[in-house]
């Protein structure tokens, strides 16, 4: 599945460390913000592992679960450009 993070995170070291942990798993495309193509299990992994570092009373994030249909709908202006799966691509 395609899956769109965005955070806003109040503490900058718990902001820096999510940052550090979601490159594990995807692709940063702006400063607050992911795109990761990602398995049910590892989907599941990930999130645990963001709500573990947040604060649930300060801090924000969300997942946006988008379908091929929407991919394929997605339109960048300026730089940038839809990551695509790579293949052979593994999370460790």
């Amino acid at each position: 599945m395609y899956v769109l993070i965005s955070y806003d995170i109040v503490d900058n070291k718990v902001r820096t460390k999510v940052m550090k942990f979601l490159k594990n798993f995807g692709e940063r495309i702006q400063q607050s913000v992911f795109e990761c193509e990602l398995d049910e299990p590892h989907y599941h992994r990930m999130k645990q592992g963001v709500e573990g570092m947040i604060d649930d009373s300060q801090d924000s994030v969300r997942y946006y679960r988008l379908c091929r249909v929407c991919m394929s709908r997605v339109v960048i202006s300026g730089w940038g450009e839809v990551q695509e799966e790579e293949e052979g691509f593994e999370i460790i």
